[in-house]
C-alpha cells in the first residue's frame, strides 16, 4: 500500500548554524547589556523570564546575526517557493528571551507576519524544549486515541534547544516553551519575517 500524501502539512525547519560561537559570545554581551539597561523588560509570554525590547535593527551586533543566518533564511523562501521579485523580505522585528530556572513561556503565536524563529544563544540541558501544536481544528472536536505518536496523528510535537540551533515555522502556527528545569540561564532571541508587495 502506498504512504499517505500530507496535503496541508505545516512545516517546521530546525537546522544547526555553521561557525555560530564567536557570534554567540557577541549576541550575549549584547542581550546582557539591554538587560542591565532595562532589568524590567516587557511582558508578554514569558513567565518568570525576562523579554527584551525589540532589538536595534541597525546595530552592529543584530546585524552581524542576520548576515550569519541570512542562508538558513533564503532557503525557507525557496522551499516555500513564495515569490521574492513581487515581494520584499523584511525581518520586522527581533528580540531576546532569558529563562533561568522555573521560567518558561506560555502558549502563543506570532500575528502579522510570514514567519517566527527561535535561535539559541545559551541552552543548557533540560532547559525547556519549543512545543508547537496541531493549528487545524478539525483534531480539536474528535481525536481518537492513539497506541503511539506519530507524524500523521501527533496534536504536540516538541523540539529541544542547542547552542547555535536555530528552529523556524509559520508565525500562525501555536508555541510554547516548557520550564526551564536547569540552573542556567536558557537565552533565545525570537524574530518575525514579513514579506510585503513591492
Amino acid at each position: 500500500m502506498n504512504s499517505p500524501n500530507l496535503f496541508f502539512s505545516t512545516p517546521v525547519w530546525a537546522s544547526k548554524v555553521e561557525n555560530y560561537k564567536e557570534t554567540n559570545e557577541l549576541l550575549y554581551s549584547y542581550i546582557n547589556e539591554l538587560q542591565n539597561i532595562d532589568n524590567k523588560g516587557v511582558v508578554k509570554s514569558n513567565i518568570k523570564g525576562w523579554h527584551s525590547k525589540d532589538f536595534d535593527m541597525k546595530h552592529e551586533i543584530p546585524k552581524k546575526f542576520i548576515e550569519l543566518i541570512s542562508p538558513k533564511i533564503n532557503k525557507i523562501l525557496n522551499d516555500m517557493s513564495w515569490d521574492l521579485i513581487k515581494q520584499s523580505v523584511k525581518i520586522s522585528n527581533m528580540w531576546a528571551i532569558i529563562n533561568k530556572g522555573g521560567a518558561a513561556n506560555s502558549r502563543h503565536h506570532h500575528g502579522n507576519s510570514a514567519l517566527s524563529a527561535a535561535y539559541y544563544v545559551r541552552a543548557p540541558k533540560n532547559s525547556g524544549d519549543i512545543v508547537f501544536y496541531d493549528p487545524r481544528p478539525a483534531p480539536i472536536y474528535f481525536h481518537p486515541t492513539a497506541k503511539e505518536p506519530n507524524s500523521l496523528n501527533a496534536m504536540v510535537n516538541s523540539i529541544s534547544p542547542s547552542e547555535g540551533g536555530l528552529v523556524m515555522f509559520p508565525s500562525y502556527l501555536d508555541h510554547s516553551v516548557n520550564e526551564n528545569l536547569s540552573d542556567e540561564e536558557r537565552i533565545v532571541i525570537s524574530f518575525n519575517i514579513s514579506l510585503i508587495n513591492k
